[in-house]
């Protein structure tokens, strides 16, 4: 029967790593939001915020998820057709009733002037409105985004159309993993087949160091609203604020905080050797238990990572490489934050018998 221990570990050279650097400690800004969040990407740490979890109004913040799903059920080189039922009021990138685009042209038009008729056009073409905003809500579920409920693909003021600050910023993270709306939620300026150059509503592109996204939006229920993400060092945030009269000025305090500081420090190299599980029966008598990725953290001045290693000290043979083996959990001042698998660095085979033995040699000669 397989066996447990614990042990915790915290490394030197970790140590050292997490005393260096600053030696005074920055104060997190107050902003103007009515609900604001500063987030790290990787963990989901939060580093700032107030009422975070607060539901309030969004406006095309909206549009984060609109492209989100229109990616997941559509793609780029795909022609649409516009109708005049998708010519929608507010920010528009003008769409004209019987022109073809591509969808990759429309999430252009959706993610830089934050065009309204886009979303809606986008929607249509996907499965139909009511269907794409079904997803839209699926998709918040899936992602656990708990105080949050879609009614739209615009962000037009609606009932029942609502996130959170902290929510947003799971989505922002989310969003950031996707290649294709990093490329397009970047971009400062684009021109398109028949489109004039559609400028990004986003001020903080180019103007706060590292920034690459996310999504503006205004209207008269929400105020102003805005998801930023910015990385510097290996270090992803994500910041939001809803209803929020400064809201560049704020985000670029935010930033200037969170990166100065906190750190991206390495709690755990993937493929380190963590254990040493004994084998019984097999053609080795241990295998060392690896981990299966590497973990990151943002710390402050002051604060120390350390493991606690959870993990079989005995199983029987036969062993598969990269069998779950354990757990490296990782901690922060004593508390949990996060958890690796530990896994089998190589496969161990039942061991053959004395008889088995001889047979296999006498069969080979």
């Amino acid at each position: 029967m397989s066996r447990f221990f614990h042990m915790t570990v915290a490394f030197a050279v970790l140590l050292s790593i997490l005393t260096s650097g600053a030696t005074c400690q920055a104060v997190a800004p107050d902003t103007s939001a009515a609900s604001f969040v500063l987030m790290d990407a990787d963990s989901g740490r939060i580093l700032a915020g107030r009422e975070e979890n607060t539901e309030r109004a969004i406006a095309s913040t909206t549009k984060i998820m609109t492209a989100l799903v229109a990616l997941e059920r559509s793609a780029p080189e795909e022609i649409v057709t516009v109708r005049r039922e998708h010519l929608k009021e507010g920010s528009s990138m003008y769409l004209r009733e019987g022109e073809e685009l591509t969808m990759e042209s429309l999430l252009y038009g959706l993610m830089l002037p934050s065009g309204n008729d886009a979303a809606e056009c986008i929607a249509s073409y996907c499965g139909g409105v009511p269907a794409f905003v079904d997803r839209m809500n699926e998709k918040a579920a899936e992602l656990g985004m708990t105080h949050t409920h879609f009614a739209n693909p615009s962000g037009l003021d609606a009932e029942g159309h609502y996130s959170c600050a902290l929510d947003m910023a799971h989505l922002a993270a989310y969003a950031m993993q996707d290649p294709s709306f990093v490329r397009i939620a970047s971009t400062k300026t684009a021109k398109t087949v028949a489109r004039d150059t559609m400028a990004n509503h986003n001020k903080l592109l180019g103007r706060v160091e590292g920034c690459i996204g996310l999504k503006t939006g205004y209207t008269t229920d929400a105020g102003r609203t805005l998801v930023t993400c910015a990385e510097r060092d290996g270090l992803r945030l994500i910041a939001v604020t809803l209803r929020d009269g400064n809201d560049w000025q704020d985000h670029a305090a935010l930033y200037e905080y969170g990166f100065s500081a906190y750190r991206r420090a390495c709690a755990l190299e993937g493929g380190a050797v963590c254990a040493l599980t004994a084998v019984r029966g097999g053609d080795m008598p241990f295998v060392r238990a690896i981990a299966e990725r590497s973990d990151f953290y943002p710390i402050k001045e002051g604060e120390t990572l350390s493991l606690r290693i959870e993990c079989v000290d005995e199983l029987h043979a036969p062993v598969r490489k990269g069998q779950k083996l354990g757990e490296a959990v990782v901690l922060l001042d004593g508390n949990e934050v996060g958890r690796v698998n530990l896994t089998a660095q190589r496969a161990v085979s039942t061991a053959s018998s004395p008889q088995a033995k001889r047979t296999e040699r006498s069969s080979a000669k």
